[in-house]
């Protein structure tokens, strides 16, 4: 057996899902996370799918892997002991942030705490102009002041934040010298470094995060490489970016705040490889996982790419009631909205669902693992959308009495309902606040959902995809192989980047060639050192946006930047034109242009999803069962999904079952499997 063997880990809220690819073909297997120590349920995943598969540790080649721990720690604050330094008079910049009102009717309006309590927001003498100089000269006294308060305070981790310091991080890079030379044992983390940008709130803001997941990370990514060396499994170990891209372990390390939307990025670099290999110009990829759901707009099978994302948003699908951090990530709205998410009954008479999560420890009441309270999983299985057995591959045997139980105690008796119409309360609950956060993620961002294909993965999305389709009026639901561990797969598919951003405002019209060649070949130089170890002679694409709008607007367009020239000003000028009209339906004729940012991203090609569907036995159904629609139970037929066969078409109901997940296919549809092995779901007319 030849060493080439690729093994892709994701950690999610309640599973942990492993890949191993090996000739082409993959082998995965869910396990539930392990919370004391994420990497004993990663290294319990491999030896299943090793074993299964018979391949040795030594034959993998590559290590995959993509993580929620991060998001975790901002959001249940389990991060470390952090402090921020920072320039003289705005140690509150985090406290007094946009001053804006996200939720303009309410007088008692709730914002985010700082990740950083106010007494370790420590002022050091310095200044500098928004040009770089220095207008203050940093004062070491200030700074040694400070390190005693560190010292005193047992202080884990150091952001250090300076205005104006993406013009010239002289003044940082100082204050960190004499910090690590005082305290070695304490992590510092420079805002010039992890955001070189403009905007003092947002930069702090995304120092402070990296500097507070930075510990929990740094020793759960060394367990992890030291726990795979044990196990025999020496290849090389590339993390999954917020961005979509593949990173180093040791960029990895450095920015742990870019692994804040691993996971889901992964799982929309799998929407998008298939929507570009099927031609399928407008995609909603959909991800339902055991605790959150994740809806991303593809177009032309790209994702929607962004460099800004707020955590723990207090408010739901509010801009503004969390915590910003400017990072390369892709777009997407994410919801409390699992397998995994409790249901309960608010004091309106109300059915709600999440954000709370039963995870896997104790899991939703049908886990048997000692949860008292319902989840969506119960209610599914109550609906006849689970069988009880085979669930997890078969690792677990759903107890629908300890459902029924919890369903009936926690909704049903509240609102005099009996379990099963108890049970389609919390299921219809949910669905509407998926299809709800799709239609304002689609409005935000100018487009529409009803002639969009849904592509639904992840161990809960096949469940759910036909009815969100229903409620947003989608004609065409697909569920493609292996989409129980979707995520995972789309690390096998993406590709290895890295992007470097600088900011350096000027007027279009003023716009040095010369010094814009001279700041991209820094960049470059970046961005190559921390891909290229991981590349070696493969291919490289680079990718340069300029961050652009008119002069006195307050948000800024991403344009991508054509080859530099003699006439680079009026081309730059023409494409900034081109995508504001696309996006405002016209110009404003003799306004003047500026730049903010540059960004310039390395990566390699992505890899393609395997083009041909395996070998099928007899489509007969295995057995009938029943599903709930609302009002009655309706028969149905159940099919192994590997009894499909090719274009062969079935009607609903019916349930499509196979080892992560199973596919629910409502009256009214048609299905079929194509010639990817994909189920495809299509609405009568």
């Amino acid at each position: 057996m030849s060493r080439g063997a690729k093994l892709s880990v994701d950690i999610g809220g309640t599973f942990t899902d492993v890949v191993l690819e090996d000739g082409g073909e993959l082998t995965s297997v869910k396990v539930l996370t392990t919370y004391e120590d994420p990497a004993s349920g990663v290294m319990a995943g491999a030896a299943l799918v090793l074993q299964e598969t018979g391949v040795q540790a030594q034959d993998i080649s590559l290590v995959l892997h993509g993580t929620t721990l991060a998001t975790n720690a901002l959001i249940e604050r389990a991060g470390a002991r952090t402090a921020l330094l920072t320039t003289a008079g705005h140690r509150d910049v985090l406290e007094m942030a946009l001053e804006n009102r996200f939720e303009q009717y309410d007088v008692n309006v709730r914002r985010p705490e700082p990740l950083v309590p106010r007494t370790l927001r420590l002022p050091i003498t310095e200044r500098l102009g928004a040009d770089g100089s220095v207008l203050v000269p940093l004062d070491e006294s200030s700074v040694d002041a400070a390190i005693d308060t560190l010292r005193e305070t047992g202080v884990e981790s150091v952001a250090i934040g300076f205005l104006h310091a993406y013009a010239d991080d002289r003044h940082e890079r100082r204050v960190a010298d004499l910090v690590s030379s005082a305290l070695p044992h304490i992590a510092v983390t420079l805002a010039s470094d992890v955001c070189p940008e403009v905007r003092e709130y947002e930069r702090f803001s995304t120092a402070v995060a990296n500097a507070y997941v930075q510990p929990l990370m740094c020793r759960y990514l060394d367990s992890l490489e030291s726990q795979l060396r044990e196990q025999g499994i020496t290849a090389p170990v590339l993390l999954m970016s917020s961005g979509g891209g593949l990173t180093t372990l040791d960029a990895a390390k450095a920015y742990p705040i870019r692994l804040v939307e691993s996971g889901p990025a992964g799982g929309a670099q799998l929407a998008a490889a298939l929507a570009r290999r099927s031609e399928w110009p407008r995609v909603l990829s959909f991800d339902m996982g055991g605790t959150t759901a994740k809806i991303c707009l593809i177009d032309d099978g790209e994702p929607q790419l962004s460099r800004s994302f707020e955590v723990d948003r207090i408010y739901r699908f509010k801009k503004g009631s969390g915590l910003p951090v400017r990072i390369p990530v892709v777009e997407m709205v994410e919801i409390g909205a699992g397998g995994g998410s409790l249901a309960a009954v608010d004091r309106l008479g109300r059915v709600t669902v999440g954000p709370e999560s039963a995870a896997s420890e104790p899991g939703p009441a049908c886990y048997g693992l000692g949860g008292e309270r319902p989840a969506v999983t119960d209610a599914d299985l109550l609906l006849g959308k689970l069988p009880a057995e085979g669930f997890a591959g078969g690792r677990v045997t759903l107890d629908e009495r300890a459902a029924t139980e919890a369903v009936a105690r926690h909704v049903g008796s509240h609102l005099g309902l009996e379990d099963v119409p108890a049970a389609w309360a919390i299921s219809e609950t949910v669905d509407e606040s998926m299809a709800l956060a799709a239609r304002a993620h689609a409005s935000e961002w100018g487009r529409s959902v009803e002639d969009r294909t849904l592509i639904a993965f992840g161990g809960a999305a096949p469940l759910h995809a036909a009815r969100l389709a229903e409620k947003l009026r989608m004609k065409r639901v697909v569920v493609p192989e292996n989409a129980g561990v979707g995520s995972a797969v789309g690390f096998l598919l993406a590709p290895i980047s890295f992007e470097v951003v600088r900011s350096a405002p000027t007027h279009l019209d003023a716009l040095s060639i010369s010094e814009v060649q001279a700041r991209l070949d820094d960049m470059r130089r970046e961005a190559s050192a921390v891909v290229a170890p991981a590349l070696g002679d493969s291919p490289v694409k680079e990718v340069v946006r300029a961050y652009m709008r008119y002069v006195g607007q307050g948000f800024e367009l991403a344009v991508e930047v054509p080859p530099i020239g003699s006439d680079f000003i009026a081309a730059l000028r023409h494409v900034f034109e081109e995508n504001y009209r696309a996006l405002y339906g016209q110009i404003i004729p003799g306004q003047s242009v500026e730049l903010l940012s540059w960004t310039l991203s390395l990566q390699s090609e992505s890899a393609r999803p395997r083009n041909t569907a395996r070998s099928v036995s007899s489509a007969a159904p295995v057995k009938a069962a029943r599903l709930f629609d609302g009002s009655a139970w309706q028969q149905l037929a159940v099919f192994p999904r590997s009894a499909l066969e090719t274009n062969q078409v079935h009607r609903g109901p019916a349930l499509v079952v196979e080892a992560q997940t199973t596919t629910v296919v409502p009256a009214g549809f048609r299905f079929f499997a194509d010639q990817y092995a994909q189920i495809v779901l299509e609405r009568d007319e």
